[in-house]
Order: C-alpha cells, then structure tokens, then sequence
C-alpha cells in the first residue's frame, strides 16, 4: 500500500514514441502523480522497475521483443507492483485483455483510435492509477475451490423463472469483482442475472465467455429478447442500453442504442429504472465497484420500488465511486463485502425449485 504523502511513481511502458511523450503529459498534469520513466518494452521495463521501483506500472499489450503479457507475469510474480493495461479497441484486443486481467493485471483502460484523442483517456487513466496504487498488486481472484473444470453445465430452460431478478451494475474494478462473485452462484439459483458492466463494444462478447469458463451458471453476452431465467447471466454488449420486460412467463431484455447516460451506454441507471419498473419488489440489485455515479439513483428507483438494494464495501472496492455515492443518498439498504456478495444473494434468493413468485425468501 502506498503512503498518502508522496507522490504515486509511475512507469509508462509503451512501443509508440508519441505515447510515451504523450501519457507522460497528460499524467504529470496531476500534482499526485510523477512519471518515473518510460519503456520501449518489456525487456527494459523490467530493467527499470528493478532500478526504479515504481508504485504503478502502466503497460501496452502488443510490443516487440517481450509483449506486454510476458512482461506482466514477470512483474506480477517478481514485484507484485499493480499493472494497467493499455489496450487497442480490437476484438484481439479483448482477448488479449481477459488473458491479463486473468495473469495478474489490476485493470485496463483503452487506447483510442486517434492519436488526437489520447487526451480524453486522461481523467479515466489518472483515476485507475490512482486506484491501483492504493491496492494489492495481485486482486482477489477465483479460489480453487470454486474454479470450474469437467462440470457439465445445467442449461437454463427459456420462461421457467421465479418471477424475481438480480440486476447488477458495475465498472472500473468490475471485471475482478464478477469474475469473484459469480462463479459462486449456483446452477439452482433461484433468478436470473442480468449485468451492465462498463466495457467497450468489442469486449463484452470477450468478457461473457471469459466468465462462462469458470462458472456453473450460463454467462453470455445478452441478445435482444433474450430470456432472464435461472441459471443464465445476461451481459449487456457495449454498444447498447439493456431494459428488462416482465412477460407471464418469466422476462426478457430488450436492447436500445441510443445517447449515453451518464457517460455510458449501456448505463446502469437505465438497466435499473426498468428494474424498478418492472420487477419491484421482486428485484435485487447490487451496485458495485466503480467510478461515477451512474446506478445510483436507479437504485434508489428500485429501493423506492420495494426491491433490496446493496452496494460494495469500499474496503473491496477498487474505486469507491458509484457504491459511495449510492450510500450517501441512502439507496443502499445493504453494504456487503465483495467476499460475502455471492453467500447473501444465495440466501436472499435461494433455489430455482422452492421460490413462489411473490418475492424472495418465501419457500414452499
């Protein structure tokens, strides 16, 4: 952990020469952060981190002579410094992205497509660096106990459902949060998920798949009027709000583009003003780890709807931003340790056989 009365020590591995003039720049703006060094590479970026010993490293994925992934593990095995990776808005780059975030990598952010837009990345970057210098270079991860191998699946039937939803919203630090939490959920779980997590167009489908590997549940990317059932978890794709529609034999998710709310599309606020909605007093939702403040007020929407409503702890937490503002507001009836997430949605919920379609926690 750092201490809160330095600076945060950055190093900037990048192959661009413009990059590594440019991220510089931009991050040295902030009277918090100092920018150590640059790399070319992976090979002199270990070199430096030796020399240096920097608090936060941040990491292009696709370089020459030692890639970003080589490197990583190196660092995360010898240093255990926190890593951000910088990556292309590519579905290789998806791919490549979920393999980091798996070896060690604290977060990602990614490049823009034009160099004149590298300036827009800045407040995000400078957040995450910020975020991950305050954390364990290794986050939590999935335990062995729960890691999933030969299992074969039990395939969720289309309209059978308790008639209840769990909604959950999620951003920076979402990708380790989820990748935690759900593995721990149940084939019998007594609802369907569905999830809005702050990821471009070109990771989302990435990002289900790397989930449904290592979960009992069905993870997968949501299509539109796609059935919200037990034993599926529904991902909204980056490129579209996600709304839920209660039908008489279960619901189903509709998806809409259109302008972002909240600076995002799809928006968390939007997925639970439709909860509200919708569901009610037969929702859950579970806002977590991330910056701004979108899925605040939509869980306050659902709060108001006679839904529970929970929010992360900061303590796990890796950016204490879109929970916090919900606490304050009072939206949030519940503060739950991302460790204890998955136990209390189990409880709360309970099995897709024993739930009447009144609410949750009435059994047969």
């Amino acid at each position: 952990m750092l201490s809160e009365k330095r600076k945060i020590r950055v190093l900037v591995v990048d192959d661009s020469a413009v990059m590594r003039k440019m991220i510089p720049s931009l991050l040295e703006k902030d009277g918090e952060l100092e920018v150590v060094a640059t790399a070319i590479d992976g090979d002199f970026a270990l070199n430096k981190i030796d020399q240096l010993k920097p608090d936060v490293v941040t990491l292009d994925i696709d370089m020459p002579r030692m890639d970003g992934l080589t490197a990583l593990s190196h660092i995360v095995s010898k240093h255990a410094i926190p890593v951000i990776m910088l990556s292309s808005l590519t579905t290789r780059g998806a791919a490549l992205t979920m393999k980091a975030l798996e070896i060690g990598a604290v977060d990602f952010i990614c490049k823009p497509k034009a160099i004149a837009q590298v300036g827009e990345m800045a407040g995000e970057l400078v957040s995450k660096i910020k975020a991950a210098a305050r954390q364990k270079a290794v986050p939590l991860s999935v335990a062995p106990a729960v890691r999933r191998t030969a299992k074969k699946k039990t395939a969720a039937v289309p309209g059978i459902s308790s008639g209840g939803i769990v909604a959950i919203g999620a951003s920076s630090g979402g990708p380790h949060a989820l990748r935690y939490m759900l593995p721990r959920i149940p084939t019998d779980f007594g609802a369907g998920i569905v999830v809005v997590q702050h990821m471009p167009e070109s990771f989302t489908a990435m990002f289900a798949q790397w989930l449904d590997e290592i979960c009992d549940v069905s993870v997968r990317e949501a299509r539109d009027g796609d059935v919200i059932a037990p034993g599926t978890v529904l991902i909204a794709p980056g490129n579209a709000h996600l709304r839920v529609r209660k039908r008489l034999n279960g619901g189903e998710v509709s998806l809409e583009k259109g302008s972002l709310v909240n600076g995002h599309m799809p928006s968390v606020d939007v997925l639970f003003k439709s909860v509200a909605e919708e569901y009610g007093t037969q929702s859950i939702a579970v806002l977590m780890t991330g910056m701004g403040s979108d899925g605040a007020e939509g869980l306050g929407l659902i709060k108001q709807s006679g839904g529970r409503t929970i929010a992360q702890d900061k303590e796990s937490c890796a950016i204490f931003g879109m929970p916090r503002v919900a606490i304050e507001k009072g939206y949030a009836e519940k503060v739950v340790p991302l460790a204890d997430l998955a136990s209390y949605l189990i409880s709360a919920v309970g099995k897709a056989d024993c739930l009447e379609v009144t609410g949750y926690g009435e059994r047969r």
